[in-house]
């Protein structure tokens, strides 16, 4: 690979979600400060919705390495599950003991007393769904009953909702339109902005171990943008892949060849993005 031909410790534009590569954007950051807002002010649910490749779980995964203690949390990846077993993996990831032959009532039950625990010792529970848009009708129901758990002072799980907008179409589904309704904080995640593109290509460069002078032209990183229509995943993609273009000339820079090489071999990339060349 280029990595010793760009003086690189690792790659700097994988796209695996890793946290120790994030870039503070005006979108990413505001998602994680309407999400931390939303915590500490004791709201049941929040729903944050963006396009494919945008960075829903990387925020997921700064959101929760930012609470570090302050909460208890839970993650589920991939919530396509049936009600019962939603509970039973929420009570796993918890740490709670649960008879997996209960019916739903006792799981409930046994949640609640589970969840009243951690509010005597004034701790939050946070439970995370990624991809929850492919939470099936019924689920999204078990969700709203686990949201009915309360003292009367504050809720005894938060919900955050992590979807594409095919989760905005299942929320208006009349059947669920209670849960609609308890969704107080909502953002929809946006893709990067073109002033942010080089300072996101240099900050990659950095985390990977770059020292060089500037790798990548100030045309190459506009035509990414352009053709990647701001979104991360793809920005990601056509970066390694205009990274080897130029390795395999010799070149020491990533120039416009380079870039249009990677879109030509990049399903995702955007044609009509191309026309004001």
């Amino acid at each position: 690979m280029y990595l010793d031909h760009f003086g690189l410790r690792e790659l700097p534009f994988g796209i695996t979600p890793d946290t120790s590569f994030a870039f503070a954007g005006k979108a990413h950051q505001e998602a994680l400060n309407t999400l931390l807002i939303a915590l500490r002010s004791g709201e049941g649910f929040i729903k944050i919705t963006g396009e494919v490749g945008t960075g829903k779980t990387l925020l997921c995964r700064r959101f929760l390495a930012t609470l570090g203690r302050e909460a208890v949390t839970a993650y589920l990846p991939n919530p396509y599950l049936e009600p019962r077993t939603l509970m039973l993996a929420l009570a796993e990831e918890l740490g709670v003991e649960l008879d997996k032959n209960a019916d739903q009532y006792h799981l409930l039950k046994g949640l609640n007393q589970a969840l009243l625990e951690y509010a005597r010792q004034e701790r939050p529970v946070v439970l995370c769904l990624d991809e929850a848009q492919a939470l099936p009708m019924e689920s999204l129901e078990s969700l709203r009953l686990l949201s009915n758990l309360e003292t009367e002072k504050r809720k005894l799980l938060q919900l955050v909702l992590f979807g594409q907008p095919e989760l905005d179409e299942r929320l208006a589904n009349p059947s669920v339109r209670q849960l609609r309704q308890r969704i107080s904080f909502h953002y929809r995640l946006e893709g990067l902005l073109p002033d942010e593109m080089s300072l996101y290509l240099a900050h990659r460069l950095h985390v990977a171990g770059y020292r060089g002078h500037r790798l990548f032209a100030p045309a190459s990183g506009k035509l990414i943008h352009r053709a990647a229509h701001g979104t991360p995943r793809l920005i990601n993609i056509l970066a390694h892949k205009a990274m080897l273009a130029a390795y395999g000339e010799g070149r020491q820079e990533v120039v416009a060849r380079h870039v249009k090489a990677a879109v030509h071999d990049t399903e995702g990339a955007r044609w009509p993005a191309w026309q004001m060349w």
